[in-house]
C-alpha cells in the first residue's frame, strides 16, 4: 500500500502507528507540500482534496487520517481490541477521534499554524482555546488507564500522535496530570512510538527558530 505523507505530520504518525499496530506495511511515499506535489495532475486524481496522509490500497485511495486508522483495523486487524465492535465502546472510541480531529488537533492547528505558516503573531485567545481542549481530554482521563474503555485503542493513538505534538510545540502538559500520566504510559506501549517520536523531532524543527 502506497502512503503518502510527511513524518512531522500528527495525522500522519497517527496512521504510522496504527499500521505497525495490525502488521501492515505501508511504502511510505513523502509529499513535499511546500513544493506543490499534492497539487500534481497526477496526486490529484488519487485524493481531489490534496491533502495528506493519503493511503493507496490497489485501486481504492481513501484520506483522513482516522478515516484510514479505522480502515486499517476493520480490514487488517487480527481482531477488533484496537476498534471493538460493541456499539457502546465504539460510539466512545468514535467520540474521542472526533474530539481530537475537531477539537485538540484544530485548536492546536489554529494557534501554531498561522505562526509557522504565515509568521502572524500568537493569538493569545486562540492559546486559551488549547489549554481548554487539553483540559477536556485531561476530564476524560480522569480515573482511567486509556482514553476510551479499559483498553488501548485507535481513540489513545489518535490522541498520543497529537498530544506528542503539543508537547514538541513547548506546551505545558504539567498542568494536567491525567493527561501527562497517560501519556507517559502510552507512550512505553504503543506500536511504533518511536516512528511517532522521530516524526515529532523532525517536525520541532519549527518550533526552535
Amino acid at each position: 500500500m502506497d502512503f503518502y505523507y510527511l513524518p512531522g505530520s500528527a495525522p500522519c504518525r497517527a496512521v504510522l502507528m496504527t499500521a505497525k499496530a495490525v502488521g501492515v506495511d505501508l511504502n511510505p511515499k513523502l509529499l513535499n507540500l511546500m513544493s506543490g506535489e499534492h497539487l500534481k495532475p497526477e496526486f490529484l486524481k488519487i485524493n481531489p482534496q490534496h491533502t495528506i496522509p493519503t493511503l493507496v490500497d490497489n485501486d481504492f485511495s481513501l484520506w483522513e487520517s482516522r478515516a484510514i486508522m479505522v480502515y486499517l483495523v476493520e480490514k487488517y486487524g487480527k481482531n477488533d481490541s484496537l476498534y471493538p465492535k460493541c456499539p457502546k465502546k465504539r460510539a466512545v472510541i468514535n467520540q474521542r477521534l472526533y474530539f481530537d480531529m475537531g477539537t485538540l488537533y484544530q485548536r492546536f492547528a489554529e494557534y501554531y499554524y498561522p505562526q509557522i505558516f504565515a509568521k502572524q503573531p500568537a493569538n493569545p485567545d486562540n492559546y486559551k482555546k488549547m489549554e481548554e481542549a487539553v483540559g477536556f481530554l485531561d476530564t476524560f482521563l480522569q480515573g482511567k488507564t486509556y482514553a476510551a474503555g479499559d483498553t488501548f485503542t485507535l481513540a489513545d493513538i489518535t490522541l498520543l500522535a497529537t498530544i506528542s505534538t503539543y508537547e514538541c510545540a513547548g506546551f505545558d502538559l504539567n498542568k494536567f496530570p491525567n493527561v501527562l500520566k497517560w501519556f507517559e504510559h502510552c507512550k512505553t506501549i504503543a506500536p511504533g512510538y518511536d516512528i511517532n517520536q522521530s516524526g515529532c523531532d523532525e517536525f520541532k524543527k519549527y518550533f526552535s527558530k
